[in-house]
């Protein structure tokens, strides 16, 4: 599959590289591809991705993944163009930096991705691969148990689709229903936050679901 990522970052390097070695083209959309960083980032993936214009990268893909900061995402749709038809993955979070530390600046009766849903309009949105940290997206697996990733929208095709991918970089996981189900799953980030930066787990530890038999 063709996969746009808009943003080069930890999150978005970390997804291109997996989904790169899932055997997934990948583009990625920044606002200046003649930037120096992205070299490296290419010499990484030895050259099989493609850095682009937002633009390009979106359209030549199938999927888009936003993996930038939440308050660039108003920015970076505007400089997709047309995506009406495609599923836009929401990896973000809307946080906010408050007395030092991060809060979420929406909740109750929104979500990041509803916001998102309504700058995007007739674009397929589902939230996932925001409720945990880039380095649980480069390795889901502790020992033989898989990290949970939750997958929400209103296009249930569209979620079982991103649920397929998840699922080719290790992840477990659970369609968990309608894209306002994010009002869920983005305090479920904000608490992997305040594990990882706050207690003695720090990074290394994941969310993972177990059943009775």
């Amino acid at each position: 599959m063709k996969i746009a990522i808009l943003g080069a970052g930890s999150v978005g390097g970390t997804l291109g590289n997996r989904f790169r070695a899932a055997g997934h083209q990948i583009f990625f959309g920044v606002l200046d591809p003649r930037d120096e960083k992205y070299r490296k980032l290419l010499a990484e993936m030895n050259s099989s991705v493609q850095v682009s214009t937002v633009a390009e990268a979106a359209r030549n893909a199938e999927f888009i993944l936003l993996a930038v900061p939440y308050e660039a995402v108003p920015d970076a749709l505007r400089h997709c163009g047309e995506i009406k038809g495609k599923i836009l993955i929401d990896a973000t979070n809307p946080l906010r930096l408050e007395n030092g530390s991060l809060k979420l600046s929406l909740g109750y009766d929104t979500s990041g991705a509803e916001e998102i849903a309504k700058l995007a309009a007739g674009a397929k949105v589902v939230k996932c691969f925001n409720q945990t940290g880039f380095g649980n997206m480069a390795e889901p697996r502790y020992e033989s148990q898989p990290s949970v990733m939750f997958v929400c929208g209103d296009d249930s095709r569209a979620n079982e689709t991103v649920r397929g991918l998840a699922e080719t970089i290790g992840f477990e996981t659970i369609d968990a229903g309608k894209l306002e189900v994010a009002r869920l799953l983005e305090p479920l980030a904000m608490l992997w936050i305040h594990l990882a930066f706050n207690t003695p787990l720090r990074r290394d530890f994941a969310f993972a679901l177990l059943r009775r038999s």
